[in-house]
């Protein structure tokens, strides 16, 4: 073979070979089984006996992993299935972008606020890990977000700085209802978005009976909600569990600013399984790996000593 040829056909190979490693990668990674609206509405119902689900807050954390990057939800969906709780923020050209502080100096190599710069202006930074250690990521469009999860997770998305038609719009225009879901703080916003579009999915803050009624005085029937109700196990989620429950509504506890913090790991996976116990059916975490690892252990009865995170 001459050389004029090798030059030809190698690079070709090369290219062939990547897109197989690419492909065999995406096969691997854990898949919501969830296609249409009504697939969504089935997998966020509660029911006696269903396993608990996880949510990668901000999609995960770790080292070498940023939030809010693809490398970090695909990392968790390497172990577990997930759906992952995301925060839109708009650019100074109004692009709708993924990231949580409304200043770039935590979570990026810019510094000042996020929008004092257009999308092309973005787009040249790059990520930080939480331990701020600079990545290959670089920051995320929702369009890009969403074309990412289509077929494979749960987009929640937080509210932020996004005005609410916007939001609505985006996921008009990228037909993602059966996908994407809506944080919702109020009644009143969950209200906009159902009357935009009836099978919309809202993850929604209900701390006790009175917001819960709230809800159903707005019109918000139970099967489009899921419920925050806080960051803790305390004794007044019992009644909680049981009104929301009863109504096919599941319970969601976050650890991200609670038990996520605890400094050892083996208490960390002692706290999730003791939210799972305590009768929570979502855990929210910035370890949803770890989570799987708790909840797979409490599974098979074992220890939370057992086994390692990888």
């Amino acid at each position: 073979m001459n050389q004029l040829v090798k030059k030809r056909i190698l690079p070709s190979v090369v290219l062939v070979m990547l897109a197989a490693t690419a492909c065999l990668q995406a096969q691997s990674l854990h898949r919501l089984p969830i296609k249409t609206v009504q697939d969504l509405h089935a997998y966020f119902k509660w029911s006696p006996g269903k396993p608990p689900i996880i949510s990668g807050h901000r999609g995960g954390m770790g080292t070498g992993f940023a939030e809010n990057s693809l490398t970090s939800f695909e990392h968790t969906l390497t172990y577990t299935p997930a759906f992952f709780e995301t925060d839109p923020r708009l650019t100074k050209d109004s692009a709708i972008v993924l990231l949580h502080d409304a200043t770039l100096d935590r979570m990026t190599t810019g510094t000042g606020k996020l929008s004092d710069y257009t999308w092309e202006e973005l787009k040249k930074l790059r990520l930080k890990d939480a331990q701020g250690n600079v990545t290959q990521d670089r920051i995320l469009s929702l369009d890009e977000a969403i074309d990412w999860a289509r077929g494979k997770t749960v987009l929640n998305l937080d509210r932020k700085d996004v005005p609410f038609f916007m939001t609505a719009a985006i996921i008009r225009k990228h037909n993602a209802d059966a996908f994407v879901m809506l944080t919702v703080h109020s009644p009143e916003q969950a209200r906009y978005y159902y009357e935009d579009n009836k099978d919309r999915m809202f993850s929604a803050f209900i701390k006790n009976k009175q917001e819960l009624e709230a809800y159903e005085k707005a019109g918000i029937p139970a099967a489009s909600l899921i419920a925050y109700i806080g960051l803790t196990v305390k004794a007044e989620n019992r009644e909680l569990y049981q009104i929301l429950n009863g109504k096919g509504i599941m319970c969601m506890i976050s650890a991200a600013s609670s038990y996520d913090k605890l400094p050892d790991e083996q208490e960390r996976l002692m706290a999730y399984r003791a939210i799972i116990d305590d009768g929570a059916s979502i855990l929210e975490s910035d370890r949803p790996v770890e989570v799987a690892k708790a909840l797979k252990l409490r599974q098979t009865n074992q220890p939370a000593s057992t086994g390692s995170v990888k």
